[in-house]
């Protein structure tokens, strides 16, 4: 495992995108490496895009990741997951959660939502995991974790030991930490085989 990389996260409104970047990055510093973090989160109320970069390695100097050099994207909806295509590498990895959101042209019946999606990243011989982060949140009874579980799923392909995840959790999410420590745990599972 690499001590630098860069990490998208990608989404809309209401998913917890924001929050689990946080939770990474806090972990990524806890463990001694340079963190760079930013946001875009305009419409992210009403289900608009959010989209968080984080940079992280012995010295980071800017927090943008550039087209091309994403090592990690972590897609908390499917469709979500292609529009960052241009910023992967034939040695990204791509954490999808499997939950599809409709976007309006998609809810309004105007189109259809498009199929195989992720026949994208096969098709470049990216390496894809697949998520269901709601499963895992109705799992441990806890709607909100399906945040952590993707968190988790990413978590064992960081130089970082479990236990300070768990440690900044601790720290950042004192309600309802047995069940979002749980989700974290599940999610990492899937990835760590």
């Amino acid at each position: 495992m690499s001590r630098s990389g860069n990490i998208l996260f990608s989404g809309v409104g209401g998913q917890g995108i924001l929050l689990a970047s946080e939770i990474t990055a806090y972990a990524l510093l806890e463990a001694g490496l340079d963190t760079k973090k930013s946001e875009v989160h305009g419409m992210a109320q009403r289900g608009g895009l959010v989209v968080a970069h984080l940079r992280f390695g012995d010295k980071v100097y800017s927090p943008l990741i550039a087209p091309g050099t994403a090592d990690f994207l972590v897609a908390f909806e499917t469709m979500e997951s292609v529009r960052y295509l241009p910023f992967l590498h034939k040695n990204s990895t791509v954490i999808v959660n499997t939950h599809k959101i409709p976007p309006p042209a998609v809810a309004l019946g105007e189109v259809p939502y498009p199929d195989n999606i992720l026949a994208e990243f096969t098709k470049r011989h990216i390496k894809t995991f697949l998520i269901d982060g709601f499963g895992i949140a109705k799992s441990v009874a806890e709607s909100r974790s399906a945040n952590l579980a993707l968190v988790g799923a990413l978590s064992s392909l960081l130089p970082i030991a479990e236990e300070i995840f768990i440690a900044v959790m601790q720290k950042r999410l004192p309600r309802s930490l047995e069940k979002n420590i749980a989700a974290f745990k599940a999610g990492r599972a899937i990835t760590s085989k």
